[in-house]
């Protein structure tokens, strides 16, 4: 463990008695090694410096001639490696802006601060900093072809994992989204943000849902067969929705596999404009008829989603996650939340919240009158041979997470 006295810190501020301030606070948190300065430019003569460049930065936002987001930019010309802390007293939206842009940036951000600041806000940032691996390198991820991934494919080396959805107001396990991996025979397994827009690219999108549609339903018939019923959701890329003959495929597959379409949630995520709404509209209009369950993805993070909801016959709307987690300690992600999970009830819609990493999400969905609750504090992604001993955990945890007297929409 590093001790205090041992990690670098830069706090940049144009106001002289902030710097004072802040500097007092560090001190008496046992933090040594305290560097000060009031502009963007001092402050990356320092970062340039092998023996004064700092492990943290304090930055204000707001400040004359380089202001705190211009300073960020520099950073990355100036190959920063620590960890950042925003210091200011704009509102809680920038902040969350700015905070946005130095992940874009791959700088690490352990938070932010509003002034005026309290030494146990200040220790309770500073305790997320780690040190970053020695030796340790950002490895580039490995770009694949078409023909290893039409390979692959061909080969039968995609496997699905299955996340649980839970409802809120029981605990009871409703279903399961499917989420697709490449099991590659050299490189281990690979998650499907290095291989989904190759496929898509590359004309390979409706073999690769052909592969994870089957598995999902042969896997949801063996559960079936078992006694155990589950919704099972697959994802559906819009590149999907361009031939009338997926839809074809889609009944066939379902029907040969003899689970009934309402047990079958699509799940689809608009991440680009199409030109031509008229054979994705009807694709879905007719699944629905047939019975299948409809579900938007991501919502509010792809383009037109208020009009999807006008036009296709959704079931379910999935809350993204960067309107979940934390949401109930702050004001903008409640908002979002809220008016998202509003416009579910009024259009009758079944709400779905994701990335639930704790107890606090869980008990603010719960309290918010939220359906189902999908994330890493019910489940990761799993092979399908392993969720029967999750169910038998998950059914201890229940009671814990899930209190009898305590109901929904209660304060």
């Amino acid at each position: 463990m590093v001790s205090n006295s041992a990690i670098k810190i830069l706090v940049l501020d144009d106001e002289p008695f902030m710097l004072r301030l802040l500097a007092r606070m560090l001190a008496n948190l046992e933090f040594t090694a305290v560097t000060t300065c009031d502009s963007g430019r001092a402050a990356l003569e320092l970062i340039d410096s092998p023996d004064s460049r700092p492990d943290l930065i304090l930055l204000d936002i707001n400040m004359p001639e380089m202001d705190g987001i211009e300073f960020v930019r520099h950073l990355v010309g100036h190959h920063y490696s620590g960890a950042l802390i925003l210091v200011s007293g704009e509102n809680e939206r920038v902040l969350q802006s700015v905070g946005k842009l130095v992940r874009a940036h791959k700088i690490t951000w352990l938070g932010h601060l509003s002034k005026p600041v309290t030494p146990e806000q200040l220790a309770a940032l500073i305790e997320k900093w780690a040190p970053p691996s020695q030796g340790a390198i950002r490895a580039a991820k490995k770009v694949y072809s078409a023909n290893e991934l039409g390979a692959a494919i061909a080969n039968g080396e995609l496997v699905n994992y299955y996340q649980p959805k839970v409802a809120l107001a029981t605990g009871e396990v409703i279903g399961v989204e499917t989420l697709v991996r490449w099991r590659h025979p050299k490189d281990g397994m690979i998650f499907p943000d290095q291989f989904i827009g190759i496929a898509e690219q590359h004309g390979l999108i409706d073999a690769l849902t052909h592969a994870v549609l089957s598995g999902a339903l042969a896997q949801a018939r063996i559960w079936q067969d078992a006694g155990l019923t589950l919704r099972v959701a697959v994802n559906l890329s819009m590149d999907n929705l361009v031939s009338l003959d997926f839809l074809d495929s889609v009944v066939e597959l379902t029907a040969q596999a003899g689970v009934p379409p309402q047990d079958i949630v699509l799940e689809v995520t608009e991440s680009r404009l199409m030109h031509d709404q008229r054979v994705p509209l009807e694709i879905l209009a007719r699944l629905h008829l047939k019975r299948f369950r409809l579900s938007i993805d991501d919502f509010g993070t792809g383009n037109s989603s208020l009009a999807q909801l006008r036009d296709i016959p959704f079931s379910e709307l999935k809350i993204d996650q960067s309107f979940v987690h934390g949401a109930w300690a702050n004001d903008t992600l409640r908002a979002m939340f809220d008016a998202s999970l509003g416009l579910a009830k009024q259009l009758g819609m079944e709400a779905v919240a994701e990335g639930v990493e704790d107890q606090a999400d869980w008990d603010f969905l719960r309290q918010q009158g939220c359906d189902l609750a999908q994330g890493y504090f019910i489940a990761k992604a799993m092979p399908a041979e392993d969720l029967p001993a999750w169910l038998v955990v998950w059914e201890t945890r229940r009671p814990e997470v899930n209190p009898t007297n305590t109901r929904p929409g209660a304060n």
